[in-house]
C-alpha cells in the first residue's frame, strides 16, 4: 500500500534532517537536488521544520544571490540534548551531546568491584544528572546506553550475563525512573564500535566488515552492506 500523507512527510522530514545534520546548512535548492523531492515538496518541508523549531535561516549562500532560494538553512542544535553512556566493568562515562553531535561535558566515576548493586546505580544515575546539568540540558531527549553482554530483542533491556555485575541490568530501568521525559535505550558495546569505526575510524566507507573486541570477554560484530 502506498504510504499515507502524514507518513511521507515525516519520511521526507527526516531525510532533510539527517542531511542538515551531515552535510550542515543547506539551502532550500540543495536540499532539493541532495533529495530528490519536488520544489513545492521541500518547501512545505522547509516551512515545516522551521515553524516546529528544528531548523532555522543561520545565512546565505552566495554574496550575489537573494530570496528564498539563498537562504541557508541549519538545525536548531540545542533543540535537544543526549547522553551517551559507556558502561564497563568498573566504571561508567558521561558525555552530553547537542543535536549536532557537539559534546558540551564529560566525566567518568570508577565503581569499585565490591561496590554494591544500589549504590553503583545511584554513582552512575547521579553523574548522568551531573553532566547533564554541567551542560546546560534541562531536558534530556535521549540516554543511549553502551553496555557489554547480550540484549534481550523483546524488552531491549541487557540479559543476566555470567561475570557481569548486576548494577549493569538493574541500571537502564532506574534511569528511566529518574529521567521519566527521556527515552533511554541500550546497545551491545560492541556493535556501537562497529557503528561508530563505520562512520569515523577505521572502516569508513566499507559497507561489509567483522569488528572484534578483545576485552575481560571476546565479541564480535559483523556489519552487512
Amino acid at each position: 500500500m502506498p504510504a499515507s500523507p502524514s507518513t511521507a512527510r515525516a519520511i521526507n522530514d527526516r531525510l532533510a534532517l539527517r542531511l542538515l545534520q551531515q552535510e550542515g546548512p543547506l539551502t532550500a535548492g540543495q536540499l532539493k537536488q541532495l533529495t530528490g523531492l519536488s520544489r513545492p515538496t521541500v518547501a512545505d518541508l522547509v516551512e515545516r521544520l522551521t515553524v516546529s523549531g528544528l531548523i532555522t535561516v543561520v545565512g546565505e549562500s552566495g554574496e550575489q544571490r537573494r530570496g528564498p532560494n539563498a537562504r541557508l538553512y541549519g538545525i536548531v542544535a540545542d533543540r535537544a540534548h543526549l547522553a551517551a553512556l559507556d558502561v564497563r566493568t568498573e566504571s561508567v562515562s558521561v558525555t552530553v551531546t547537542d543535536l549536532l553531535g557537539r559534546e558540551l561535558a564529560d566525566a567518568s566515576v570508577p565503581i569499585c568491584g565490591d561496590t554494591g548493586t544500589g549504590p553503583a546505580v545511584e554513582q552512575a544515575v547521579t553523574l548522568v544528572e551531573r553532566v547533564a546539568k554541567e551542560a546546560g540540558a534541562e531536558q534530556l531527549h535521549t540516554v543511549g546506553v553502551g553496555a557489554p553482554g547480550l540484549i534481550d530483542p523483546v524488552t531491549g533491556e541487557l540479559r543476566d550475563s555470567t561475570g557481569l555485575p548486576e548494577w549493569h541490568r538493574r541500571l537502564v530501568a532506574a534511569l528511566q525512573e529518574r529521567l521519566p521525559r527521556a527515552r533511554v535505550i541500550v546497545e551491545n558495546e560492541t556493535n556501537l564500535a562497529a557503528l561508530a569505526e563505520q562512520r569515523d575510524g577505521a572502516a569508513r566507507d566499507r559497507d561489509t566488515f567483522v569488528l572484534l573486541w578483545l576485552g575481560h570477554g571476546t565479541g564480535a560484530a559483523v556489519v552487512l552492506d
